[in-house]
């Protein structure tokens, strides 16, 4: 048996220390998995339930505490607040930063005694290294030599033993000013995440007999009943009973405009009650509601690393050490051999150390294709990766499923045809009749079209016959409704044509009256949808379905689909699904959207499976990389616009930081560059980096 828990992470605030503490959790006797999630401050691990999970947990806080001097390892469940002694450390911290800046300034431009000039620069040194070479100092003696602390040490200390004083407290005091600001860039955009998903709700007012009793929402069993009063969040899925109100979705779906609800309708837990009180039968547990569905995905969905991201980590790995090598060579190489000056040499060594920092890779990457897993979630659509993001922008065909995917699925009469001798009216009168007693969902359709509830006391001898169609006495008329088949059965000619849709024929005392069309309608924005992705630039769209030829037909003719393949089975679409991607193998990614659970093995097949949220069975959102939880086929164009934005934006980082790195470099080589150029080609660098990647998150 295995434990699951999760916990949040404070006090680490660097990418590689965050992969150290992750690769070191995995090496723990007793767990299975580890997952922290830098961006979100989340550590989720798997451990065998054999295990004491108080010891895996204090060996946790024992190597966060070796790696990330000062970290804690939280509980999430304990709802613990983050105290306000760390925001007093920081400002303190950046007084002591500030005196010691004007110390440096004042032995740069005012101080004219070298003796006090250097005790200047030393203080200032050793306020702003002192953190750089005890950590530095610190992972050298557990053996892990080569990080951003290792390279800021060694080149500042190499500065000081060739008299550079003023650049080598130069490097600390703007490397550590460039640690403050990605902290407060990264801890910007930490918040910015957040509050895209900060929709879990703290209370419900469960009904009793006794009144209402406020419980946490997890108490709550399905069939209770509970109340949502105005400006609060609602707790759970359900079913309104009593009340009508306007409600706010936007946190799930990213629609601005209220949703009105009333007796009957369906509400998601995570939408805010804005006018009427509302008394809720509440249709699924907590941990599987809406609101626990989207909290799961979205906050794991760093688990799943984009190519970039599983690049960039072992990049840095290899990186780091290949170029203190290259550093060392730099620094011997050209006076040994060459009759260079030894201290010209090394001052470039040391200029080649601070510029070769990987920190604006290592932190932007992974930040950039969270933002875009935060900007979808706030539009309704929800990534479970970064995997999946990276693939999404790459898609250059969209397969779609019919039923519930591109159409509404659910029937409606869409032509009333008539023998002679009888009305539109009185047929449609005759049909909803005929169907007042019937649960099937074409009767309802049938009723719907009537407008009123039919006169149950005037229908009588009701009788249903499976797959065919009813009988009844309506009026004390024989009434015979259903297909060709029950027609047939009963001796009674009909007028059949291949139709789009499914008919329903209609006899009056045995006398044939005509017959009802009903149609799978097609979604309100399809089209829109369509047009979108051939604007995009997606060169083929396909629509898989099980339904008839002619019913694919013509919703594939409304949608101006090119190639349909219609009357499959499951397995017929996996295997059709599979023959397309060969077909399209080298140019791009393919993309299956679908919501039923015949759907699930293609959505899982697929390169990119989209599930429709609202309407799609369990089976087809867990076997999906990606969730619309409106149900609108309009919410693919704009995920694909996300994902292509996201994976701008990270190759403008990755673009930005090489090039600018390589051009320093060589002109530090070169003798050109001085320690300031090498300052802003790390720490500069790193924080343009990161404030590029933040813009994902206000994506358009």
């Amino acid at each position: 048996m295995t434990v699951k828990r999760d916990y949040e992470v404070t006090g680490v605030d660097c990418v590689n220390c965050a992969a150290k503490i992750e690769s070191g959790i995995k090496n723990i006797d007793g767990v299975i998995s580890a997952s922290l999630n830098y961006s979100m401050s989340k550590l989720s691990i798997e451990v065998d339930g054999e295990k004491s999970l108080y010891e895996i947990e204090r060996k946790i806080q024992k190597l966060m505490d070796s790696i990330e001097k000062g970290s804690r390892l939280k509980v999430t469940e304990t709802g613990e607040k983050d105290n306000d002694d760390s925001d007093r450390l920081s400002k303190t911290r950046l007084s002591i930063y500030i005196i010691a800046a004007v110390s440096y300034f004042a032995g740069m431009f005012f101080i004219e005694n070298p003796a006090i000039e250097l005790v200047l620069f030393i203080f200032a040194y050793m306020v702003f290294g002192y953190n750089v070479l005890l950590k530095s100092a610190k992972n050298i003696l557990r053996g892990r030599v080569f990080d951003e602390n290792f390279l800021m040490s060694i080149a500042t200390i190499g500065a000081l033993i060739i008299g550079e004083y003023p650049e080598a407290a130069a490097v600390m005091m703007f490397y550590q000013v460039g640690e403050l600001f990605q902290d407060y860039a990264v801890n910007h955009s930490r918040r910015a995440i957040k509050s895209l998903i900060a929709i879990k709700p703290d209370y419900a007012n469960l009904k009793t007999g006794e009144g209402y009793k406020r419980v946490a929402p997890s108490e709550i069993n399905i069939g209770d009943y509970i109340v949502v009063r105005p400006g609060e969040r609602v707790p759970l899925d359900g079913v309104v009973t009593e009340g009508v109100s306007a409600v706010d979705t936007s946190a799930l779906t990213g629609e601005s405009l209220p949703r009105d609800v009333g007796i009957g309708s369906e509400i998601l837990s995570g939408s805010i009650n804005m006018s009427g009180v509302l008394t809720i039968r509440v249709t699924r547990m907590f941990e599987n509601s809406t609101v626990s569905r989207i909290l799961e995905m979205v906050e794991s969905a760093s688990q799943k690393k984009a190519n970039a991201e599983r690049f960039i980590t072992r990049f840095a790995a290899i990186y780091t050490p290949l170029v203190a090598g290259i550093a060392v060579l730099l620094a011997l190489i050209p006076p040994l051999f060459f009759g260079g000056e030894f201290n010209q040499w090394i001052y470039r060594a040391l200029l080649f150390l601070v510029v070769s920092c990987p920190c604006a890779l290592v932190i932007s990457i992974p930040l950039g294709f969270f933002g875009g897993i935060g900007a979808a979630s706030r539009r309704g659509i929800l990534v479970k990766g970064g995997n999946y993001l990276e693939a999404l922008a790459k898609v250059k065909t969209v397969v779609f499923d019919k039923t519930g995917t591109l159409t509404s699925g659910s029937f409606e009469v869409t032509k009333l045809g008539t023998a002679a001798d009888i009305t539109e009216d009185e047929l449609l009168y005759y049909a909803a009749h005929a169907e007042a007693f019937s649960t099937h969902p074409l009767a309802a359709s049938v009723i719907r079209k009537f407008g009123r509830e039919p006169d149950k006391s005037i229908v009588t001898e009701y009788a249903e016959y499976a797959g065919m169609g009813v009988s009844a006495k309506v009026s004390g008329r024989t009434v015979l409704l259903g297909n060709k088949n029950l027609f047939d059965r009963s001796g009674i000619e009909t007028v059949d044509k291949e139709r789009a849709g499914t008919l329903m024929h209609l006899a009056v005392d045995g006398k044939y009256a005509g017959y009802v069309l009903l149609e799978d309608t097609v979604k309100e924005d399809s089209s829109k949808s369509i047009e979108s992705l051939k604007a995009l630039g997606v060169e083929d769209i396909i629509m898989l379905t099980g339904d008839s030829r002619h019913a694919a037909g013509s919703a594939a003719e409304k949608l101006n689909i090119k190639t349909v393949y219609s009357e499959l089975l499951p397995h017929e679409k996996m295997e059709r699904l599979e023959r397309i991607m060969d077909e399209k193998s080298g140019s791009g990614k393919v993309a299956f959207v679908g919501d039923g659970i015949n759907d699930s093995p293609v959505l899982a097949r697929a390169d990119v499976g989209i599930a429709m949220g609202g309407t799609g069975s369990d089976a087809a959102i867990e076997a999906s990389d990606i969730v619309v939880m409106t149900d609108e086929p309009g919410k693919i164009p704009e995920a694909i616009v996300i994902a292509r934005k996201t994976r701008k934006v990270v190759y403008q980082n990755i673009v930005l930081s090489m090039a600018v790195k390589a051009v320093v470099l060589a002109l530090g080589a070169g003798g050109v560059a001085t320690m300031w150029e090498a300052v802003f080609a790390d720490v500069g660098v790193a924080l343009l980096a990161i404030l590029n990647a933040m813009r994902i998150i206000r994506v358009k």
